[in-house]
């Protein structure tokens, strides 16, 4: 049984990661194809399969699908990258994190074994949750979520395998692709002037954070958005 019990209208930090910290995505397809699952799942309404609506898109085509109604969940701020994710949610619907997590990392895993042949679990187990008690820990969690990437230095190749809501809060072009999910940003960033006003917030928490964790060792070489 679940220790944190998911309830309607409140904010939860959701993550998971590879089993045996291996990837959960590979290439920019897979990427582009689990934000695409993330906006499909997201209805009351069961689906089938994504597969028709990924095939008609190509790598680099502008994410111009429809908002959905009847949502499972607000989606806050988001990071995936190569072998793990974080979300922010805020639970909508009647067991609205579980159904949607459920019909995520289900999915995802069937295409992830179908197109590499592989058999088993993807993820490592259920995925983990964390009540979000109060405003600032919300403030500075949509800061570790929205720049997660960062904290593990991921860079290269590896790069262009996230995909974050950092660049919807501050105001970039959208990501490294234009695969995204749109984000409920007015529940942070209504508590900002301004975009530019949250950049300058979400860069000094992160550097904090990465202070905290490893000393100021690491802290140097921590890639912070320099456009403030």
């Amino acid at each position: 049984m679940r220790k944190t019990i998911l309830v309607g209208g409140e904010f939860y930090h959701i993550y998971n990661r590879g089993v045996d910290k291996r990837e959960i995505v590979s290439d920019i397809y897979d990427a582009n194809r689990f934000v695409t699952a993330m906006i499909e799942f997201n209805t009351i309404e069961p689906i089938g399969s994504i597969y028709n609506v990924t095939s008609k898109r190509k790598n680099g085509e502008q994410n111009n699908r429809k908002p959905k109604t009847n949502k499972l969940v607000e989606v806050v701020c988001y990071c995936l990258n190569p072998n793990h994710f974080h979300f922010v949610l805020k639970q909508v619907a009647d067991e609205g994190i579980s159904k949607f997590m459920h019909r995520l990392s289900t999915g995802h895993t069937k295409y992830y074994n179908e197109k590499y042949e592989r058999t088993g679990a993807l993820f490592q187990g259920s995925f983990k949750a964390k009540y979000i008690a109060g405003n600032d820990y919300l403030l500075h969690l949509s800061a570790y979520v929205n720049l997660n990437n960062k904290l593990h230095h991921i860079s290269g190749d590896k790069e262009s395998l996230v995909r974050s809501s950092y660049n919807q809060y501050s105001g970039g072009k959208t990501a490294l692709s234009v695969y995204y999910y749109n984000c409920d940003l007015d529940i942070v960033l209504g508590q900002f002037s301004n975009k530019k006003e949250y950049k300058i917030f979400a860069n000094e928490s992160i550097v904090e954070t990465e202070r905290i964790r490893y000393g100021s060792k690491y802290v140097g070489d921590l890639l912070i958005d320099n456009n403030l």
